[in-house]
């Protein structure tokens, strides 16, 4: 959700519960509009909260001119002080992938995990324990990154690509119709396309290269992993994630109000098709 709006945000995303007590709030429209400044983003969105034993992890992130181009990200334990976090890699997704259950809420806390690892001893080979320890905060920037990929999204429209490369916020944008507010279709994963690039010829005729240019939420697998609601007597419509509860998208259609927020323990539902 964007910060500059985060109050009317904060309203809209209410529904599923993602509420923050009032002081929260004015330390974060606050600090919020100081890493903008400080850091010279052209946005700052409030990403979320993830859940801890101890303390709570408030995520936001800062984006450059160019909508898809890497976003930073930042957590912040009490709303007014933050801290920029290092990109993510695929080593620390495979490094992070062992560790389970809640976060401690202490970026400096180590996880240890026990692994084999083979060792030359002359002509012998034999297996050996090691303790590999692994930091809380990296942890939470694979996860950060895990959810943006796989839930991050926006309506088709809201973004659109110049003939030169970069992507921009489409200030023209109104809004989806009533009409298409329920289909999957309407919604992009906010990133660079994956899925797109395999399509043929000819199932890209009828695609608008300014618009639809990232992948949409109609071949996400497994099929049915989004809850797609309309409230408030249908002038808002929620999409929820089930494959990392926790992550709420809105949209009031017909206006520019959209946005997504995560508040959750960071953690994703691997049985979901076994429920679905």
């Amino acid at each position: 959700m964007d910060a500059d709006s985060l109050l009317l945000s904060l309203e809209l995303a209410s529904g599923s519960g993602q509420g923050l007590s009032p002081d929260r709030r004015a330390s974060l429209l606050t600090s919020l509009m100081l890493v903008k400044r400080d850091y010279r983003y052209d946005r700052v969105l409030f990403w979320g909260r993830i859940l801890g034993l101890v303390a709570d992890y408030y995520i936001a992130q800062g984006l450059s001119e160019d909508q898809l181009a890497p976003r930073k990200t930042l957590y912040s334990l009490n709303c007014t002080e933050w801290s920029l976090l290092p990109p993510a890699t695929e080593e620390m997704v495979e490094q992070t992938a062992v560790v389970k259950g809640l976060f401690m809420g202490d970026p400096s806390h180590e996880y240890e995990h026990t692994e084999l690892q083979k060792v030359n001893d002359g002509e012998k080979v034999f297996d050996e324990e090691v303790v590999v320890q692994i930091k809380e905060e990296t942890r939470l920037v694979s996860i950060i990154d895990q959810i943006d990929k796989a839930v991050a999204i926006v309506p088709r429209g809201a973004l659109f690509k110049t003939p030169f490369g970069p992507t921009h916020v489409n200030r023209t944008f109104e809004g989806l119709p009533m009409s298409e507010v329920r289909k999957p279709s309407s919604y992009f994963h906010f990133r660079e396309a994956v899925g797109l690039k395999s399509k043929t010829l000819l199932e890209k005729a009828d695609l608008d290269p300014s618009l639809d240019f990232m992948d949409s939420l109609e071949h996400d697998i497994p099929k049915g992993s989004w809850s797609i609601q309309m409230e408030r007597g249908n002038a808002l419509v929620v999409l929820r994630s089930l494959l990392w509860p926790g992550l709420t998208f809105y949209h009031a259609p017909r206006t520019k109000n959209y946005g997504y927020i995560y508040v959750g323990t960071g953690e994703k539902n691997l049985d979901l098709p076994f429920m679905l």
